[in-house]
C-alpha cells in the first residue's frame, strides 16, 4: 500500500489512484467515527465487513440499472472503482423517525413516516455537514436543478429496491446516507451512486425487537458493533454460517504475513 499514491484519505475509507486511468482503489479502514469525527475508536475486522456488505448491495443496485461507481471487489478490504467527481451533497433517506430528525423535530424514535422524507447536507467537517435545500444546492452550484432532480430519483428506486432486501431478511432499514458523483463518458458526464452502502451509512433495526445492527452501536455506547455488522453479512448471505469475526481476523493477519515476507 505504501508504494501506491494516496488520492484522498477519510473517516473510513482510503483512496488510491487505480491500475488504470480513470480507476480508484478504495481501501476500507476499521476507523469507527461518529458526531463530526468527535468521537473516535478502532474496531478490528469493521472494515471488511463493510466492504463486503457494500460489494453486494452496489453489485445489485447495478443488476436493475442504477449506476455506480462499483467495479469488483479485489481482496478483504479493497474494491476497484471508477474514479468520480464527487458532488458535495450528502443524501439522506429517512423511512422511520430517528437520529437527528427526532431530536430536531420532537418525533418519537421509531415513528413510521408517512412518505420518505429526503434530506440533503452539504459535506463538509468543517460546518458539521449542515442541512440544506434545493436553493443552497442550485444557487451555489452544487448541482443543477436536473442533476438534482436525477438524484432524488435515483436516491427513491436505491431505497425502494434496498428496502425491500432487508425487509425479506428480517431487518427494517430506518435511513441511510448516500452520495453521488460524476463520471467522464467521452464528452459528456454522467452521474453515478459512489461512497459505500453498509451498517456504516445505515440504520438498521432488527424487525422482531428493534434490535440496532448499525454504527448507533457505537454511537451509543451499546457494544457489540461487529458482531452486528456480522449478523447483517450473514442474513444477507455473504458470511458463510459459522464463520466469525476471529476468522476474519486471522485471515487479516496471514495477509499482512505474507506481505511482510
Amino acid at each position: 500500500m505504501s508504494r501506491r499514491k494516496l488520492i484522498y484519505e477519510g473517516k473510513a475509507k482510503i483512496l488510491y489512484e487505480g491500475p488504470e486511468k480513470g480507476t480508484f482503489i478504495q481501501y476500507f479502514k476499521d476507523d469507527a467515527t461518529a458526531f463530526n469525527n468527535k468521537k473516535k475508536a478502532v474496531i478490528g475486522g469493521k472494515g471488511v465487513l463493510n466492504n463486503r456488505i457494500s460489494e453486494f448491495l452496489f453489485t445489485q443496485l447495478n443488476q436493475i440499472g442504477i449506476k455506480t461507481h462499483f467495479i469488483k471487489r479485489l481482496n478483504m478490504r479493497e474494491q476497484l472503482i471508477k474514479s468520480v467527481e464527487i458532488i458535495p451533497i450528502e443524501v439522506v433517506v429517512r423511512n422511520i423517525a430517528a437520529g437527528t430528525l427526532s431530536n430536531r423535530l420532537g418525533i418519537s424514535e421509531g415513528t413510521d413516516l408517512q412518505r420518505p422524507i429526503l434530506e440533503f447536507y452539504y459535506k463538509s467537517d468543517e460546518l458539521g455537514d449542515p442541512l440544506v435545500n434545493d436553493d443552497h444546492i442550485i444557487n451555489l452550484n452544487w448541482a443543477t436543478r436536473d442533476e438534482l432532480q436525477f438524484i432524488s430519483e435515483q436516491t427513491l428506486r436505491i431505497n425502494d429496491f434496498l428496502i425491500g432486501i432487508f425487509r425479506g431478511i428480517g431487518i427494517k432499514l430506518v435511513d441511510f446516507k448516500l452520495e453521488f458523483g460524476k463520471i467522464w463518458i467521452g464528452d459528456d458526464q454522467e452521474i453515478v451512486l459512489a461512497d459505500e452502502i453498509s451498517p456504516d451509512t445505515c440504520r438498521l433495526w432488527n424487525i422482531k425487537d428493534e434490535r440496532k445492527l448499525d454504527k448507533d452501536r457505537f454511537r451509543r455506547d451499546l457494544g457489540g458493533l461487529v458482531e452486528a455488522y456480522q449478523e447483517v453479512a450473514r442474513r444477507l448471505g455473504i458470511m458463510p454460517e459459522g464463520t466469525n469475526i476471529k476468522e476474519i481476523k486471522a485471515g487479516i493477519t496471514k495477509i499482512k504475513s505474507l506481505k511482510n515476507k
